[in-house]
């Protein structure tokens, strides 16, 4: 997601054409990364010594609470979640009334985990998978998705650089958008928390 956001940063200067984002200073020893697709369906992670907590909203999955027979968070979604990932449960910015899934892992655990689900029938029916899809840290996922998305031509050498977390030189920061410089996105590297 910090990989992603960057790449962001740099294709799209205008803030709100982006899809992804990521905050490195969130909260006391907390990093979260979002996206957002500008249809409504939004992805938010936070990072911390407790591991990972992911929650979403697909507008258009049967679990939506916009369509669902609950007209609220489909039952079991948000169950379950453990103590130390409670307050993202609280968060405004996350907007949990509308949540579709929620998944978490803490260092111990030795798979994604969580709350007890009767699932709907349906190709993926609260939206994950489609909305998790482009996290599987391929460049070449990013890169395909960003050429669509941004309608540009998209240097997977310079992507794959950015995912490997090397240190952004003008040279790579123009191999992406010959409209960018590495000074014109430093203010939003320190945000990002990229090396």
């Amino acid at each position: 997601m910090q990989s992603m956001a960057v790449l962001d940063a740099i294709l799209s200067p205008e803030w709100q054409y982006r899809y992804y984002s990521f905050d490195s200073k969130w909260g006391e020893g907390e990093q979260m990364g979002s996206m957002r697709n500008g249809s409504g369906d939004e992805v938010f992670a936070v990072f911390s010594k407790h591991g990972c907590f992911i929650t979403g909203f697909d507008h258009e999955s049967t679990m939506s609470p916009r369509v669902n027979d609950f007209n609220s968070v489909w039952p079991g979604v948000l169950d379950s979640v453990p103590p130390e990932f409670e307050s993202g449960l609280s968060e405004p910015a996350f907007s949990m009334q509308d949540t579709t899934f929620c998944v978490w892992r803490r260092p111990g655990d030795k798979a994604w985990q969580r709350g007890s689900i009767e699932f709907p029938d349906g190709h993926d029916p609260d939206g994950s998978e489609q909305l998790l899809a482009g996290f599987d840290g391929k460049p070449l996922t990013y890169r395909d998705w960003a050429e669509e998305y941004f309608e540009t031509p998209v240097a997977l050498a310079a992507v794959a650089q950015v995912f490997k977390h090397n240190p952004l030189t003008d040279e790579l920061v123009k191999a992406l958008n010959a409209d960018v410089s590495l000074h014109d996105i430093e203010a939003e590297l320190v945000e990002i928390g990229y090396p």
